[in-house]
């Protein structure tokens, strides 16, 4: 079993302009080293947002979004999910897991934004956004991968984390190959290929005082069939 850390050192970074202008970017994935040995396609950039973006855009979201304790189904139990949860998109994007169906909120200016600078850096179109609250470090993400059938045979995803430092975790279905990937604030992690069906990923409780984190993760439902109510 191959176990690796990716160090930071090497990424290529940029930062968002301070007057909060969603410009383009001259970048392409295809510059970047794919840091998964096989199956899919994962690529890391360490300073997305520049830190005090990355404080700025945190504090907005924060207090700006309609952040909700949701309770999943997991092996007939109902359990109540370890963070805080909100879903914003074009209407019609509705995204259902874990037996929660979502239905989205319409964007804010803040998050409108962003979607547009990670379509601007990534090459892809985005209609919705998961947003996860992670409260401090007793709060988690368990092993998962993201491939329901309305995010498209292969889903491109993509994530923003800002606030505290979290480990996130992958593992490869058959090999068992990890990777571990500490997820600096104002960092972005984009997922694609055919990741979603060889890999799976999670972010583990921690045993440090940890504060806050905000992640964002940038989808596409591809079958907006259902209403919004």
């Amino acid at each position: 079993m191959h176990s690796e850390k990716i160090s930071t050192a090497w990424v290529c970074t940029f930062g968002l302009p301070r007057s909060w202008k969603w410009d383009t970017f001259d970048f392409q994935i295809s510059q970047l080293k794919n840091l998964v040995s096989q199956d899919g396609e994962l690529f890391y950039l360490a300073d997305f947002l520049s830190p005090p973006d990355a404080v700025e855009c945190f504090a907005r979201l924060r207090d700006e979004l309609d952040w909700q304790q949701e309770v999943a189904t997991v092996v007939g139990r109902r359990v109540p999910v370890p963070r805080l949860v909100c879903w914003y998109g074009d209407e019609g994007a509705v995204y259902q897991y874990s037996g929660l169906t979502h239905y989205p909120q319409a964007w804010t200016e803040t998050l409108f934004g962003l979607k547009q600078s990670m379509e601007n850096a990534s090459g892809h179109g985005f209609n919705s956004v998961l947003g996860n609250l992670y409260r401090d470090g007793r709060d988690s993400m368990g092993w998962h991968a993201d491939r329901e059938k309305v995010l498209g045979v292969k889903p491109f995803i993509a994530s923003l984390s800002l606030g505290a430092e979290r480990l996130f975790k992958m593992r490869h279905n058959k090999t068992g190959e990890t990777l571990d990937i500490p997820l600096a604030s104002g960092s972005l992690l984009l997922m694609g290929g055919s990741l979603q069906h060889h890999w799976r990923h999670c972010v583990p409780k921690s045993r440090q005082p940890l504060s806050a984190r905000i992640n964002l993760t940038f989808r596409n439902i591809i079958n907006q069939g259902l209403s919004n109510r």
